[in-house]
């Protein structure tokens, strides 16, 4: 889990491999410190951009196999799709602030700078973060319209929707988890895959709603340890709707549905055998079905690493996520490799 872990900082600067790896703890002086550069990733809570890296590049290296390829398409849906994740999380912090949600020690400030909130940056900043790094985005988009076909178009329509539209109302009614699901698995996966070879394939599309449910129990994760707090915000994230102990079942659930639905691939011939490495994760898994079979703590628990509290369920999700993510990743290299 040390993707999201938080490690006390002692007055140093973050170095770039913390904040790439983890969400740093800061304070303005800090943030002072640092390049222009730093603080737009810091700002963007850049260690979770592995997830959107994986949606992608998972996408490019299933579509090889279907003919053509165009590389440069390869770089600028990654590029867009790293840099629409990174705007969602700027108008995500923006928008919470403007409606109240993070004062008052609020979760999301507890465990990473929120910048405008933390009075690091003014709104007017902010805004201007928000605009170029999704107009930044916009632009690769037109490229890729213009590179390709209309369905581009709608395909980078959807995803501004998401991006725009993720924080308020989605998340605020339940429907914040089944559109990260959407969104890391059959849009971004597929998305990259038709952009760069004009098509997609059934081993595609069903690669890409099990790849989507690992980001959606890592959001499950983080909106069931901050349950209480957003109950009392009126967001009714799917864990306030759900209840605790059913959000904890949920997630035990997904993950073994991304393990029964690979090995259900594989024997209907969708997948090839090597998809079943991702059964290598699985004492992951048993090392973190724990935590979430039990209730959550009210306090940090004496042998939880230094750092990491609040942040709790969450942790133990990405930690699984990583290691299944990594694993499909490398399935979908060896398949490449090796002779159909």
């Amino acid at each position: 889990m040390r993707l999201i872990i938080n490690e006390e900082q002692n007055d140093v600067i973050p170095s770039w491999t913390e904040i790439l790896t983890r969400i740093p703890r800061i304070d303005l002086a800090d943030w002072q410190a640092m390049g222009k550069i730093k603080r737009w990733f810091v700002a963007t809570r850049s260690a979770v951009f592995v997830m959107t890296l994986f949606s992608a590049c998972i996408g490019l290296l299933m579509a090889v196999p279907l003919g053509s390829f165009d590389s440069i398409n390869a770089i600028l849906v990654t590029l867009g799709l790293v840099l629409a994740h990174a705007t969602n999380n700027l108008i995500n912090d923006w928008t919470d602030h403007k409606k109240g949600i993070d004062k008052d020690n609020y979760f999301r400030t507890q465990y990473g700078p929120q910048p405008l909130e933390a009075g690091f940056v003014s709104e007017k900043t902010l805004l201007m973060m928000i605009s170029a790094t999704g107009g930044i985005a916009i632009l690769l988009g037109i490229l890729l319209i213009a590179r390709t076909d209309i369905n581009t178009f709608y395909l980078m329509a959807a995803g501004a929707f998401f991006v725009l539209f993720y924080t308020y109302p989605l998340k605020f009614i339940g429907l914040g988890e089944p559109a990260v699901w959407l969104v890391w698995g059959p849009l971004m996966v597929c998305g990259s895959a038709y952009v760069v070879s004009g098509q997609w394939s059934a081993s595609i599309f069903w690669l890409s709603l099990i790849y989507g449910l690992g980001p959606t129990t890592v959001l499950l994760g983080k909106h069931t340890d901050k349950l209480e707090e957003d109950k009392a915000k009126g967001v009714n994230t799917l864990p306030v709707i759900l209840g605790e102990q059913l959000s904890r079942f949920s997630v035990l659930m997904i993950w073994q549905a991304q393990y029964l639905g690979i090995s259900i691939a594989v024997l209907l011939n969708i997948l090839p055998w090597p998809f079943l490495l991702v059964w290598l994760a699985v004492p992951k898994a048993f090392k973190n079905v724990r935590y979430f079979a039990n209730e959550r703590p009210k306090h940090a628990p004496e042998d939880l690493p230094e750092g990491v509290w609040p942040l709790y369920l969450v942790a133990f999700a990405f930690d699984h996520n990583k290691a299944f993510s990594a694993l499909l990743f490398l399935a979908v290299v060896v398949s490449l490799v090796l002779p159909s």
